[in-house]
């Protein structure tokens, strides 16, 4: 009797022949185009499948990525760094956050270097650790340091949901997750007085695809109908981003400018009805928050409730927490490409000073970062 294979998951979507055919197709239809266009992947899982399977290299000169601020670590700005720092610090407190954060530095280092000189810093794969941690540990106070987009919230919801009911006395919030249509307008249309009008003449989005399973494509319908800007929902695969850039290119061929869906076997229109629930059980938007290199962007982060003020890190720590807004290092331009007005490699220090061992900026801690990817995948060395 044969043994049974099983069809491995991904095989369809990294298919070379696929991805050839779709090349063939938008390099037929961009030769209609009108003019060159740019299309902005704002998510850097999708970032980081350009630059891994080389996808500018099998697209027409007329196309052209531009990278956005879809890394929450990336996004995360000093200030808020040197909270979690301080926090750390702290002999009765635990510092718990997710992976890439403990690597991003602060102005005064990074959450790994608070652990070096003695803090208890733990990086953890769920929120809900935080629920074993917290028993193991009744005379600590652990801070949960919360980041992300609409993916990540709602699994900060249910250990929010968990602490209250089963009446947890020693874990708090330090709430940092943000909201991507908001910035996507900034991109678009800055209005923040301490950054001047951009210039990164986005004409098209890939939209993301996870923070889209749990907010639904719904979110980006302002930017077809009054942004004039095009959005297809597009998975992370090759093939599917492909297929999402072909669906870009025929919406310009065909004058037509609309959102669309190319990850319909997860996203759809309303999104995750439960989960949205819960986020809005527990938080709600605050008028600004500021993004590392982008400055305050209006409505596009997350606080606990004023009715759950009693979990809140940053209430209930204010007296010892920073307040002064805190700029990046003058040499980095993570700023600029956060907003798409830059490359990686148009960086002086990229490759030479900052390097993921030795980063400077934040686009180069995260695996999302697009400095990350430049230099683990670009072949620019």
């Amino acid at each position: 009797m044969r043994e049974l294979e099983l069809k491995n998951l991904y095989d369809d979507f990294r298919d070379g022949d696929t991805i050839k055919a779709y090349a063939k197709i938008i390099a037929q239809d961009a030769k209609k185009l009108k003019k060159p266009i740019n299309i902005m992947e704002v998510c850097g899982g999708h970032t980081h499948t350009i630059m891994k399977f080389g996808l500018p290299q099998l697209l027409p000169n007329n196309i052209n990525f531009i990278h956005g601020p879809g890394c929450p670590v990336c996004i995360m700005p000093k200030e808020r760094i040197d909270h979690a720092y301080v926090l750390a610090m702290q002999e009765d407190v635990i510092l718990v956050t997710l992976g890439d954060m403990i690597k991003v530095p602060g102005s005064n280092g990074s959450l790994q270097d608070a652990r070096a000189k003695g803090a208890d810093v733990r990086f953890v794969y769920s929120p809900m650790e935080c629920l074993k941690i917290a028993s193991e540990n009744p005379t600590k106070t652990v801070v949960f340091f919360a980041i992300g987009f609409e993916t990540t919230t709602p699994m900060t919801a249910v250990l929010v949901d968990q602490v209250i009911k089963q009446k947890v006395p020693n874990i708090l919030f330090h709430i940092n997750h943000v909201t991507v249509p908001e910035v996507m307008v900034e991109l678009i249309d800055s209005r923040d007085e301490h950054v001047d009008a951009y210039n990164n003449r986005i004409d098209a989005f890939l939209g993301p695809s996870h923070v889209s399973v749990i907010a639904g494509s719904k979110i980006y319908e302002k930017f077809p109908k009054e942004y004039g800007r095009p959005v297809v929902v597009t998975g992370f695969e090759p093939v599917d981003m492909m297929q999402g850039i072909s669906m870009i290119v025929k919406q310009f061929v065909e004058e037509r400018t609309e959102l669309e869906i190319q990850y319909k076997r997860v996203v759809n229109y309303e999104g995750n009805l439960t989960a949205q629930a819960l986020i809005e059980k527990y938080f709600e938007k605050i008028s600004l928050f500021r993004w590392r290199g982008l400055g305050n962007v209006p409505d596009s982060g997350l606080k606990l409730r004023d009715e759950f003020a009693g979990y809140n890190a940053e209430i209930v720590y204010k007296d010892i927490l920073p307040i002064a807004e805190i700029e990046d290092h003058k040499l980095c331009i993570c700023g600029d490409i956060l907003r798409g007005m830059a490359k990686p490699q148009e960086c002086t220090i990229f490759g030479t000073a900052c390097k993921p061992t030795s980063p400077i900026g934040s686009c180069m801690v995260s695996s999302e970062g697009a400095c990350s990817a430049y230099y683990k995948y670009g072949n620019i060395f």
